[in-house]
């Protein structure tokens, strides 16, 4: 079964356990899933449905260091709630091993020596991590910290 079916068969069943903030949370994953199908004109692939899921993951997060600053605990705690949801629909993320092993084969593939290499190592290490939910702001700072080594 598929992302997006998933999320309907779940968004049914929110509704009938009446558990509204999972239900409040798989409306917008939905929302989300079909705007960016209408905005592709074609029905999602996976990789495709689960970049959008990180993008909501990725909101969520900055939504929560946003509100830390400001003071507001009760929406910390609301957005919280909504980051463990969304994050229980993606796949697993590569372990500190697999992260390393795959920019380490970039780089070797790419003859990369400098950070100014970045973004190509980056690439090829998320096309070698494909399947995984890959925070790009790890693999990034992960990327950054090999190519910064020294010889």
């Amino acid at each position: 079964m598929g992302l997006p079916e998933r999320i309907q068969k779940e968004l049914t069943e929110a509704m009938k356990a009446r558990d509204e903030l999972r239900l409040r949370v798989l409306r917008m994953v939905k929302t989300a899933l079909h705007n960016r199908q209408v905005e592709k004109m074609r029905p999602l692939d996976e990789a495709e449905a689960v970049q959008v899921l990180q993008t909501l993951v990725k909101q969520r997060r900055e939504a929560i260091e946003q509100f830390a600053k400001g003071g507001r605990a009760d929406l910390v705690a609301t957005e919280t709630r909504e980051l463990a949801l969304l994050e229980s629909y993606l796949p697993a993320p590569p372990t500190q091993e697999e992260l390393d092993a795959a920019i380490q084969d970039a780089i070797r593939e790419i003859g990369a020596a400098s950070p100014k290499q970045m973004g190509a190592v980056i690439k090829a290490a998320r096309e070698r991590l494909a399947g995984k939910a890959v925070d790009g702001k790890v693999l990034a700072d992960r990327v950054r910290a090999w190519l910064s080594q020294p010889g």
